[in-house]
């Protein structure tokens, strides 16, 4: 029997891991066979959780919990070995048990209740006991004091990251530049700049991330790092909060795709050269037309400003504002965009109007492990104050409305190869990378799933726009 087209990559987090684990179990009760003739059983996948079985192992010893508790239990989605077969699928538990699971590992007054500490790893972090007791375990326990949701200790260890190397990097390079530190250093905040704007990202909706008592430097933070990682002040709250998120990929919205082929290199350069070259005059004028002159003049003044002090920088030492503010600035933008571009580009031809079928849900690494559940547009377009870890079961909990609605669900593919894939019209792999849901996708071939996801790229005309968007 043919292999299962799913990958599980072992580097999801455990969430996104049952997540995955469940829609693939969905697929195999909801059509055998693809007309192509290969199954798609879940109990032909490979769920590829190689390496975890020793730190399941530990865990499952009785040592102490981030929480102070013990907890002997073991946690979904990474206990079981690498497995093929009846095996894994027998293993995974109702969509229930994994909902009890995940509000477990939410809730801070829960023995299972596990903090994201770092990106790369969900704990345990460490096997050695030393470490884990008098360096690990004090810090989680500092480190939930201070930030304002006791998940996010991982918000605070970035922000250390943050101040303890981009900060005193970019101004030694302002102080005694060097071409090789300026590549090094342009190259770590690349690196930087995925994760540090999607923590921008609950920053601006949440209006903060640390603890009350610490209101001043959780205000202040941003206007040191946002320029160093490319984002002009304030930019990122008033588009993406007072104005994306009202507009909603509608016909008003500035960064909206309707209006553009969206699987052609041309459009894109012509959508990525208007925000470039305009946003700056565009977002205010969007404001006056709404009638929130405030908002207008705020926008304005917070991006010139933001201007006039890469000028300041540059009549100081013009290469290093180049290597640490203008470089960084460009490949923001560019980054925002094909961003926005991918989650956004998919737009039913029926229903553009609707969050389920206007964006879209990856389940993958990129997205969801080192930016903050980001793959979870949808999620986050159906409720904007919605906490990054509650995506996963938000998303499990509603899946049968997303299957009635007809979202469309990806794995194994980041928004930027998303959208690569789209500007080269590579429908075949991006079909594969799709999660069937409901049996109307599910009972697609490959090649219709193909045609499908062609179609949700075409322009929209503006009698189109008109008669879907009646209201607007």
């Amino acid at each position: 029997m043919p292999s299962s087209p799913f990958v599980v990559d072992p580097n999801l987090t455990r969430p996104d891991n049952l997540v995955l684990r469940s829609l693939i179990r969905d697929v195999e009760r909801g059509s055998p066979k693809l007309r192509t003739g290969g199954s798609l059983a879940a109990s032909n996948f490979t769920s590829r959780l190689a390496g975890e079985g020793s730190e399941a192992e530990s865990d499952a010893s009785g040592r102490a919990r981030p929480n102070g508790k013990e907890n002997s239990r073991k946690r979904l989605g990474r206990d079981a070995p690498a497995e093929t077969g009846d095996e894994a699928a027998a293993q995974l538990p109702d969509d229930n048990t994994i909902l009890a699971h995940l509000a477990a590992i939410n809730n801070p007054k829960d023995p299972a209740f596990e903090p994201t500490v770092i990106v790369s790893k969900d704990l345990p972090l460490t096997a050695n006991p030393i470490i884990d007791t008098w360096l690990l375990q004090p810090y989680i326990a500092w480190a939930r004091r201070v930030v304002r949701v006791q998940t996010d200790v991982v918000m605070l260890t970035h922000l250390l990251l943050y101040f303890s190397t981009s900060v005193p990097s970019a101004i030694l390079l302002f102080l005694h530049f060097s071409y090789p530190h300026a590549v090094i250093h342009f190259v770590m905040q690349m690196y930087y700049v995925g994760t540090y704007t999607l923590m921008m990202h609950q920053h601006i909706h949440m209006r903060g991330i640390l603890a009350p008592q610490y209101r001043l430097f959780d205000t202040i933070f941003p206007y040191i790092t946002d320029p160093l990682m490319g984002h002009t002040w304030n930019s990122y709250f008033y588009h993406h909060v007072k104005h994306h998120h009202v507009e909603g990929n509608g016909p008003a919205d500035l960064s909206s795709t309707l209006r553009y082929q969206r699987d052609s290199a041309r459009d894109f350069l012509r959508y990525f050269g208007r925000f470039l070259l305009f946003v700056w005059l565009e977002l205010p004028r969007y404001f006056l037309r709404k009638g929130k002159p405030g908002l207008a003049v705020r926008t304005f003044c917070w991006e010139v400003s933001s201007y006039i002090m890469i000028a300041l920088a540059a009549g100081v030492n013009l290469r290093a504002a180049v290597a640490v503010l203008m470089l960084p600035l460009f490949f923001m933008r560019i980054g925002l965009m094909v961003g926005n571009w991918g989650q956004h580009a998919l737009v039913d031809e029926e229903e553009p109007d609707s969050d389920y079928r206007s964006s879209i849900t990856l389940i993958d690494v990129a997205s969801n492990r080192f930016c903050y559940n980001d793959g979870y547009h949808t999620s986050h377009h159906l409720n904007p104050l919605r906490h990054w870890r509650d995506h996963p079961s938000a998303f499990l909990k509603g899946k049968a409305t997303y299957a009635e609605q007809h979202a469309l669900v990806f794995h194994d593919i980041d928004y930027i190869m998303l959208t690569v894939r789209l500007l080269t019209k590579n429908y075949t792999a991006l079909a594969r990378c799709l999660v069937p849901i409901g049996e109307a996708q599910i009972r697609l071939s490959l090649e219709e799933r193909a045609e499908m996801l062609r179609r949700k790229t075409r322009r929209f005309s503006e009698e189109e726009i008109k008669a879907r968007f009646a209201k607007a």
